[in-house]
C-alpha cells in the first residue's frame, strides 16, 4: 500500500535497510581511514619573507617553458585546492604541459600582522617573489596566474609593474563587486568595516568560513552531508569528501588591515570600476594593464559571477584581451574533472601562443 507519497512500505523498508548498512559500512570505512592527506607534487621553498613563503614544484619532467609561471592564490583559504590530489591538480597538468610552476603561500597570519596592509601583500610579498624569479631566471618578467582574490591582487600589481609581468591570467577574479547577483557583496557594503577591525583585529577564520557557507545553507549545511551517506561503503569517495572538508575548514586568519582596507576599496568602493584604489601612495589605473590578458571564469560561480569577471575586457589596456567561460563552479573550476582537462591545456596553450 503506498502514502500519499506514492511510495510504497516495501520501499521504506528497503531504504531503511539500505541507510542501515551504508552505516555500518561507513564505520568501517572511518575506522580504516588515516589523517587525509593533500598536495601531491613534490615542492621546494625557494624564497621567504616572513610566514610567506614562494615554492616551485618539480614536476616528473624538466619544464620546457622559458618563462616560470607564479600562481598568487586568495587569502581566504589555502593554496593547495590547485593541488589537492592526484587526479585533481591543476597544478600537476600544468607541469606536464612544460609549464614551470611556483606557488605563494601566505601562511597563517597571527597578532603580529594585524597591522598587515594590501601595500605588504601585493608590492612587498608578491613584488619580492616576482624580484626572486626575475633575478633568479635571468628575466624581466614572469607569466603571472591570479586566483580569485590572487586575481585581484595580480591586477593590481600588474598595473603598477607592467614591465614585470609578461602575461596575466586571472581565473575566477571579481572586477566589478557591484554587480546586482553578488551576494557577498552585498552584504558588504553596508559593512561598518572600521568598527569591525578595530572590536575584532584580524578577522577569524571561523568567522569567515560561516560567511560563505551561509550564501547556500541548504546545499553546504545540510544536503551534502546527507548525501555523504551514500558514499559510506566507498573508501576513495570517502577520502575525497574528506580532503575537500579539511581544505575548506583550513582557512587562515585575516590579517585586519588589509581586510579593512580591501573591504572599503573593493567591495564598498567598487575601486576598479570606479577609481581610487590606492596601494601605499600609488593608484591603480586597470588601462596601465598593456600585456595579454587571458580571463577564465565560472559561469554558475556563486563567490565571483560571470558579471563581476567580465567587465574586465572593456577596463585593462590591452587589445590582447581572451575569455575563456567554464561550465561549473568557484571550486570546481580547479577540482572537477572537466576542469583538469580543459583549463591547464587552455592555460598552457594560451602561454606558448604568446612565448617568445
Amino acid at each position: 500500500m503506498a502514502g500519499p507519497l506514492n511510495i510504497g512500505f516495501d520501499t521504506l523498508v528497503q531504504d531503511a535497510t539500505t541507510f542501515q548498512q551504508k552505516l555500518a559500512a561507513g564505520t568501517r570505512t572511518l575506522h580504516e581511514l588515516g589523517d587525509t592527506d593533500f598536495g601531491v607534487t613534490p615542492r621546494e621553498e625557494v624564497w621567504r619573507d616572513g610566514k610567506v613563503v614562494l615554492y616551485r614544484f618539480r614536476g616528473e619532467q624538466a619544464p620546457t617553458a622559458k618563462v616560470p609561471l607564479l600562481i598568487c592564490y586568495a587569502l581566504v583559504n589555502r593554496p593547495y585546492m590547485v593541488d589537492l590530489q592526484a587526479d585533481r591538480s591543476m597544478v600537476r597538468n600544468l607541469l606536464a604541459l612544460g609549464q614551470d610552476v611556483y606557488i605563494i603561500d601566505w601562511g597563517y597570519p597571527d597578532r603580529s600582522d594585524r597591522f598587515l596592509t594590501l601595500e605588504d601583500y601585493i608590492e612587498r610579498f608578491l613584488g619580492g617573489a616576482v624580484d626572486h624569479l626575475c633575478d633568479s631566471h635571468g628575466l624581466d618578467a614572469v607569466n603571472l596566474l591570479g586566483v580569485c582574490q590572487g586575481g585581484t591582487f595580480s591586477l593590481c600589481y600588474a598595473a603598477l609593474h607592467p614591465d614585470r609581468v609578461r602575461n596575466l591570467v586571472t581565473m575566477v577574479t571579481p572586477v566589478d563587486f557591484h554587480t546586482d547577483d553578488n551576494m557577498l557583496s552585498n552584504w558588504t557594503r553596508e559593512m561598518d568595516v572600521d568598527l569591525f577591525v578595530d572590536t575584532l583585529g584580524n578577522v577569524p577564520a571561523d568567522m569567515m568560513n560561516l560567511c560563505y557557507l551561509t550564501l547556500k545553507p541548504w546545499r553546504l549545511f545540510v544536503q551534502k552531508y546527507v548525501g555523504l551517506v551514500d558514499i559510506l561503503d566507498d573508501r576513495k569517495a570517502v577520502e575525497d569528501f574528506l580532503r575537500m572538508e579539511k581544505w575548506i575548514f583550513d582557512s587562515p586568519d585575516q590579517a585586519g588591515e588589509a581586510f579593512r582596507q580591501f573591504v572599503k576599496q573593493f567591495y564598498q568602493g567598487n575601486g576598479f570600476v570606479n577609481g581610487g584604489i590606492t596601494i601605499g601612495d600609488q593608484e591603480v589605473h586597470l588601462g596601465l594593464v598593456e600585456m595579454p590578458v587571458l580571463n577564465i571564469y565560472a559561469e554558475q560561480d556563486h563567490l565571483v559571477p560571470p558579471s563581476a569577471s567580465r567587465p574586465m575586457r572593456g577596463l585593462v589596456g590591452t587589445d590582447d584581451y581572451s575569455e575563456l567561460s567554464f561550465r561549473g563552479g568557484h571550486i570546481g573550476i580547479y577540482v572537477s574533472g572537466r576542469a583538469q582537462k580543459e583549463v591547464p591545456a587552455a592555460i598552457n596553450d594560451w602561454l606558448t601562443a604568446r612565448s617568445r
